[in-house]
């Protein structure tokens, strides 16, 4: 999974803009009459977005110069606030539209059709759907374990907020002020969304509570939001007094808001059902036809989702049977043989500090050696760096098990491919390598940081998101790494790969099953066990996931197998003189939707 919270790439400024159009057209082709119009405009909207996503600019390194206020500033959540998103979205929509396609060179066209593909399905699912999210990714509830301030500013302010000088150090209690207050927006939300029936099942609110409480039940000066930010002062050599204000912010103002939110996650909680899918909800089953739709950048209905799950898991499952036959492992479902070889010692790391700290210098060397590989692959590979680190521990119990962190454009921060490491009984060692080629190289790290750093594609695409494109192409990349040979001689870290698509395509049976075939938890969580046998902690883990992020999760398969057609037909088609760094090269247009990828690929090999 990458690029957990939501974001927007932010602009580096009007003069840096101004530089980036000439380069970037030298290196696009021949321009049509509206290309220079079309990229200004795009520019414009770029910069006009960035005042309103403050977390992007820090993300990117971009808070600086004329930008700096951003950096005190976190992006605000009311109602009022969304109403403006939209209203600015139908803006950008009729000025793109104005420009006369035809008018448009091929890559310039390319960036009229992507623009206008998510501007159009942005501003259709907010103003069909009134609660929740209902643009990019579909979140039906405003507070769950993955969604919420509560949950994404303090992993924020730790991760991303620098503090090297007195001005960032201010800016960073500017921003504590702000946390509470965009707290009490996500209440109000929550509570406005409550009143229609809306807010997450009991199972969900539990896990929440529990975050909440991890957060709220400690003396303000042992928060992470103030541990970090006096470790971020003793390391610019700056005075600790501005520790004690923050430990006073935290105190006075968070404190409040936590205790305000919890009181409302409380209640909902006396009132919640069971029921684990958004059919429930009002106009539920077009709620996830489009959730289902943003994910994959398809029109695939629950039913025919279902169904081409239970395909592909009885196809995956049949090539890891002959694998496991050949180790020795032949009785009993391969759900129950994959869960054997979980529990076998030989692949598990203890569950100590000691363990995790082998665990993450094991997935550094996985990353490393891929790194060595990557040339026989692809042409380019990002400047950025990479590096592995460990879930924070506050927000461990509802992350998800693994998840990618786009560099700063300012070189100040590397790639970061989180791994959750509360129990290392979730993490045998067979899967392991191929958790790490998805979350890093030649995965998510590649392909978003290759975009990113492009000079030939707008600022306002180099970080678009499409979850079919991007997550479809990590787990590409896992297959690439098996057929590369990186599991030569190691036949279950072959099954760990296999085991990776087994969980992806039972993910389409679950998630569709959830939300379209009204299973339960239990049900969808048993199934999930038996089929693909990972751990119950981790399993229950993802199907609590898939609840409250409708239709993501079907991103993953249907992207893969889009990226495998595609790279098969071009491979047919070159025959001799096949280069694989070629069609990878595809990567450095940005991420697309799916049947514009088709497009964009079958053109350049016809």
């Amino acid at each position: 999974m990458t690029l957990r919270r939501r974001s927007f790439v932010q602009s580096v400024g009007a003069a840096a803009l101004a530089s980036a159009v000439p380069a970037a057209a030298r290196g696009r082709g021949l321009a049509g009459s509206g290309d220079a119009t079309l990229r200004s405009l795009l520019d414009r909207i770029f910069n006009d977005r960035m005042t309103q996503s403050p977390e992007s600019a820090t993300a990117l390194g971009l808070d600086n110069g004329k930008n700096a206020a951003l950096k005190s500033q976190l992006s605000g959540r009311s109602a009022a606030d969304a109403a403006r998103d939209l209203a600015r979205a139908k803006r950008e929509l009729a000025a793109i539209k104005a420009i006369d396609p035809a008018t448009l060179a091929e890559n310039a066209r390319l960036d009229y059709d992507i623009v206008t593909y998510q501007l159009e399905r942005s501003i259709s699912g907010r103003e069909r759907f009134s609660y929740g999210a209902a643009g990019g990714r579909y979140a039906p509830y405003r507070l769950t374990q993955l969604t919420g301030a509560y949950q994404d500013v303090p992993d924020f302010l730790d991760n991303q907020h620098r503090v090297r000088d007195v001005a960032d150090a201010d800016a960073y209690l500017a921003r504590l002020e702000a946390f509470a207050k965009v707290l009490d927006q996500d209440s109000e939300r929550q509570r406005a969304d409550a009143a229609r029936g809306v807010f997450a099942p009991d199972y969900i609110l539990d896990t929440t509570l529990k975050q909440l409480a991890a957060l709220r039940d400690q003396a303000p000066g042992a928060t992470g939001l103030v541990t970090s930010f006096r470790a971020k002062l003793a390391a610019a050599n700056l005075p600790p007094e501005r520790a004690v204000q923050a430990e006073k912010i935290v105190a006075d103002r968070i404190f409040p808001a936590l205790d305000g939110q919890r009181a409302l996650v409380s209640d909902l909680r006396s009132r919640a059902t069971h029921d684990a899918g958004v059919w429930r909800l009002p106009d539920g089953e077009a709620y996830y036809a489009a959730a289902a739709e943003a994910a994959t950048t398809t029109q695939l209905s629950g039913d025919e989702i279902h169904r081409i799950g239970l395909e592909q898991v009885a196809e995956i499952s049949g090539r890891i049977d002959t694998i496991l036959k050949a180790q020795g492992m032949g009785q009993g479902s391969v759900g129950a043989r994959l869960v054997a070889l979980n529990e076998r010692p030989d692949q598990l790391f203890p569950n100590t500090d000691a363990g995790r700290a082998a665990l993450l210098q094991s997935l550094r060397a996985q990353v490393k050696a891929m790194e060595q590989r990557l040339p026989e692959q692809f042409a380019a590979v990002p400047k950025a760096p990479v590096e592995v680190r460990r879930v924070p521990p506050a927000i461990q119990a509802g992350a998800p098990g693994g998840y990618y962190q786009a560099a700063s454009l300012d070189g100040a921060r590397p790639g970061i491919y989180y791994i959750n490491l509360r129990d290392t009984f979730d993490r045998p060692k067979f899967g392991l390598a191929t958790l790490s080629y998805h979350e890093a190289v030649p995965g998510h790290h590649l392909q978003v940081m290759l975009a990113l750093e492009s000079q030939d594609i707008p600022l306002i695409r180099r970080r678009g998101g499409f979850s079919g494109y991007s997550e479809g192409w990590a787990l590409y990349t896992e297959q690439l790494a098996d057929e590369m040979g990186m599991y030569d001689g190691d036949p279950l870290g072959q099954v760990g790969y296999l085991q990776s698509l087994l969980f992806r395509a039972t993910r389409l049976v679950v998630d569709s099953g959830l939300h379209a075939k009204r299973w339960s938890r239990e049900q969808a969580t048993d199934y999930f066990i038996a089929t693909t046998g990972i751990a119950r902690g981790r399993s229950q883990g993802e199907i609590d996931r898939y609840t409250v992020w409708p239709g993501q999760a079907c991103s993953y398969k249907i992207g893969h197998s889009v990226w495998v057609e595609l790279r098969d037909e071009a491979k047919a088609k070159a025959g001799d003189k096949w280069d694989p760094r070629q069609f990878h090269d595809v990567l450095r247009r940005g991420a697309m939707p799916l049947d514009v990828l088709k497009r964009v690929v079958r053109a350049r090999f016809s």
